[in-house]
């Protein structure tokens, strides 16, 4: 029984009907589309589709000789696309040549924008291509999962580092820095900065209060300071600033003066004034030192330092005993 043109489109979209005397009689809509729709009907097969394996034929002849045995093929329009092809006689002197893409199927969807229905029903390309479909699925899942996972740990660890009321780096992303700039034979100030008169705030206005003057102060403390610059709250009413290649003395002095006279303007709280002040302790780190120092001992030699600002009656800045007066840097 010879199939219809409609019948072969169903079974074979990618199908190539040639007369006895070789000349194109039908184009299966796959391969059409492949063609990009230029009409080949009327012309000769060999100029449609090059056979070229086991080896070359260019006519009907020579096709059906090869008729039953696996083609390579390629197409001679633009698409220039390689097929697999398998020849059979119509019954009337011409062949029937049906065409696929082989293992190259999944290329050859993306490039040529196919769908399913560009397929018979019964190619395993269709099984193939919702494989590739779910894989890609899949895939694209497992990396927004992933990068949801990477943004969720990159909030944890900023948090970690992060005081929740200020906003200011913490003790232990102090530790952190303190560590790498020591290692590092970096040259820097340690600033210890505590508030005068805080206690009185929560006492008299409440911890809301207090918490309010701790936001502000943070936020003076940030305005003064270098974005390259750390500022971290250590305590409750307790701050350490590292200053990165700063250790001029006036600067320094200049910087500490303008932090507590900032520090000391009065911050309204629900219409009330609260005044708190600070006092600051001053040290460098010394990458020349022998044996180096260690970040514990350059906080306690700042530690020192604030407390001798405080027992010279607060709201000013002292440097560690251990610096010289003038320094090169």
């Amino acid at each position: 029984m010879k199939l219809s043109s409609d019948a072969l489109d169903a079974l074979m979209p990618m199908h190539l009907s040639i007369s006895a005397d070789g000349k194109v009689r039908h184009v299966g809509p796959t391969l059409l589309k492949l063609m990009h729709h230029v009409c080949s009907e009327g012309r000769h097969f060999s100029d449609v589709l090059e056979v070229y394996r086991p080896k070359r034929a260019e006519t009907v002849p020579m096709l059906l000789d090869l008729a039953g045995r696996r083609l390579q093929t390629r197409l001679r329009c633009r698409a220039k696309a390689t097929l697999k092809g398998l020849v059979v006689p119509d019954g009337d002197g011409g062949a029937i040549v049906n065409l696929s893409f082989g293992i190259g199927v999944v290329d050859a969807v993306r490039m040529h924008t196919l769908t399913s229905t560009d397929f018979a029903v019964t190619d395993l390309a269709i099984d193939m291509l919702y494989l590739v479909e779910a894989k890609s699925a899949a895939m694209e899942a497992s990396r927004t999962l992933n990068r949801r996972l990477q943004g969720a740990m990159l909030v944890a660890e900023q948090r970690s580092f992060t005081d929740a009321l200020t906003g200011l780096r913490n003790r232990r992303a102090m530790d952190e820095a303190l560590k790498r700039l020591i290692r590092g034979g970096e040259c820097f100030a340690l600033l210890h900065l505590d508030l005068d008169f805080f206690k009185q705030v929560n006492d008299t206005k409440g911890h809301a209060a207090g918490d309010h003057v701790l936001r502000v102060v943070a936020k003076i403390m940030l305005e003064l300071t270098r974005k390259s610059d750390l500022v971290a709250r250590v305590g409750g009413d307790e701050f350490v600033l590292i200053l990165s290649g700063l250790r001029d003395r006036t600067r320094l002095a200049d910087l500490a003066d303008r932090l507590i006279g900032r520090i000391e303007q009065p911050i309204e709280v629900d219409g009330d004034l609260c005044q708190v002040s600070a006092s600051i302790g001053i040290a460098f780190n010394h990458p020349d030192a022998t044996p180096l120092e260690t970040a514990e001992e350059l906080l306690e030699r700042a530690d020192e330092a604030l407390y001798s600002a405080k027992r010279h009656g607060r709201a000013q800045h002292a440097f560690s005993v251990s610096e010289p007066e003038k320094e090169d840097r």
